[in-house]
């Protein structure tokens, strides 16, 4: 159990990010609109999703720098700028969605106007990104994760046909109209995610150099007994992330798909509609859920961004690094957050903004996908430790998914 415990860093904090506010929103809407019979897309995206970001974890382990640095290396410099400037896009409004159910939570609770928590969360959040130092911030998103077994316990609290929930989660039901297949890409999209892949591989970055590697020639290679250390911190991350989605979905199914209500509008009408259903208690640890993974999850979404382009641009970057010291990194940083404060008070719903930011991901993901296979498979640029068939194999699945399920969202 230490072992276990020294393990876990940056795969359990990228896994259990996964599942932010976008993401409860979608799994939410998945529940509401179609019951359990998309449960079994939780036991299908947890070994996809825990390969991707071991895959990632390796890029930067073995090569010492993140993926926009590495992509650098094998594609034209107008192509990585497409991708960061999606990623970015994407992003920010991701943020203010995440803003947006996070303020909306804590005006459930609190009776305070949302406006104000939007503020008050953005200003808390950019403070901590920027005055703490790296290795703070990771103990405290480790910390963080721990708000999410507020949904392993609603789904118990509300109770379930448990014979039909583990036929619908091992027998998969496949998508026939466009809806279902939308949902589809925005469930790979919000679980398989862009933004993960950069954070996952940077903050690889950043344990090397709180570890004293401080040097691009120190950080390369990795050995052994690392990589399989992160192979477990993956996995439980991944897992961990997956075993949540499960229970949002099932939770959702059970009480408001149950009683008809199919549509919900914003993250405060999923946790209102419980309360009758449910209890106070279940649609308390539901709401508080939402404001505890906004925190872990916005200082991922903003930092991915900034990774990526201060690796593309030659900027200083990383979260070690003091305000003055990189200077264009923590900007774009306070940008993005600045932004998606802006998006909430223009009004923007925040579930639709989520879901389509879902959709987005779940389109550009399998072409970065393509670029993340390119470089893992480069024996040069891996420092002769490539990807192994098995995990290659795998991500490769993950992506022809990805596509297939993006053509089939447009043609069905």
């Amino acid at each position: 159990m230490r072992l276990l415990w020294r393990s876990l860093g940056p795969g359990l904090i990228t896994g259990a990010a996964d599942d932010d506010p976008s993401g409860i929103a979608t799994y939410s809407v998945a529940g509401a609109q179609f019951g359990t019979q998309l449960l079994w897309t939780a036991l299908l995206t947890w070994p996809l999703m825990a390969a991707v970001q071991m895959m990632c974890a390796r890029i930067g382990m073995v090569t010492g720098q993140g993926l926009a640095g590495n992509f650098k290396q094998r594609f034209p410099r107008w192509l990585i700028r497409v991708f960061i400037v999606a990623l970015l896009a994407a992003n920010t409004i991701n943020i203010a969605a995440d803003l947006a159910g996070m303020a909306d939570a804590a005006e459930m609770l609190s009776g305070i106007n949302a406006h104000w928590f939007v503020v008050v969360f953005a200003l808390v959040i950019s403070w901590a990104t920027v005055r703490l130092p790296y290795h703070q911030i990771a103990n405290v998103l480790k910390w963080l994760v721990l708000v999410l077994f507020a949904y392993p316990i609603t789904a118990f609290v509300v109770g379930a046909d448990w014979g039909g929930v583990a036929r619908d989660t091992l027998v998969p039901s496949m998508p026939h109209t466009r809806d279902e297949w939308s949902m589809l890409v925005a469930i790979l999209g919000t679980t398989i995610s862009p933004y993960l892949f950069f954070w996952q591989a940077s903050e690889e970055v950043e344990e090397e150099k709180a570890a004293g590697q401080s040097t691009l020639a120190k950080r390369r290679g990795a050995t052994v007994e690392a990589l399989q250390l992160r192979r477990m911190d993956v996995g439980v991350g991944t897992f961990f992330s997956n075993l949540v989605m499960f229970f949002i979905i099932l939770t959702t199914a059970i009480t408001l798909n149950r009683h008809g209500i199919t549509h919900i509008e914003t993250t405060r009408q999923a946790a209102e509609a419980l309360r009758p259903l449910a209890g106070r208690f279940a649609a308390t640890l539901f709401t508080v859920g939402i404001v505890g993974v906004g925190f872990l999850a916005i200082p991922t979404l903003a930092g991915s961004a900034a990774y990526a382009f201060a690796e593309t641009l030659g900027w200083r970057q990383g979260l070690d690094k003091k305000l003055k010291q990189a200077r264009a990194f923590y900007t774009l940083i306070l940008l993005s957050t600045g932004v998606g404060v802006g998006l909430d008070f223009a009004g923007i719903n925040p579930v639709k903004a989520l879901y389509w930011t879902a959709v987005i991901n779940g389109l550009l993901a399998p072409f970065l996908l393509v670029a993340i296979l390119v470089v893992a498979s480069d024996r040069k640029v891996m420092q002769g430790q490539p990807s192994s068939r098995l995990g290659w194999a795998v991500v490769a699945v993950t992506t022809v998914v990805m596509f297939a399920a993006g053509v089939a969202m447009f043609v069905v």
